[in-house]
């Protein structure tokens, strides 16, 4: 499996931007998938993960109600739309996939296969 993020850039506080992954190779449904960041200085956070079989999603508190997570299947593409950002936001964002739940894949940050990472940085 291979994971491929774009979208990420330079936003100001406030902006918006939205992330992709998009994955190559065949990624069961029962896997959850998910995006993870790491801030300068700070440990690896997992942002959001769902698993598909169920829509079951979970999100950061540090970032509900400004990100949405969703999923293209006929695309095998992850999506991660980023409302009202602000400086905290800023980090390498990284897609990945899981077999555990969502929460745990998050909370736990687990990751099975991960992507590269994308520089997401918001500044005035």
């Amino acid at each position: 499996l291979q994971f491929v993020e774009s979208g990420g850039g330079l936003a100001q506080p406030g902006g918006s931007l939205r992330l992709s992954c998009t994955v190559s190779g065949f990624i069961e449904e029962h896997y959850a998938l998910g995006w993870f960041r790491r801030a300068p200085g700070k440990d690896l956070e997992g942002v959001s993960c769902m698993r598909s079989t169920d829509g079951d999603t979970y999100y950061a508190h540090s970032v509900s109600g400004r990100f949405t997570l969703s999923r293209d299947n006929a695309k095998n593409t992850l999506y991660l739309q980023m409302n009202s950002l602000e400086p905290e936001d800023t980090a390498v964002y990284y897609c990945a996939a899981a077999t555990n739940t969502p929460q745990e894949m998050c909370i736990l940050r687990i990751r099975d296969y991960s992507g590269q990472g994308t520089q997401v940085t918001v500044s005035s």
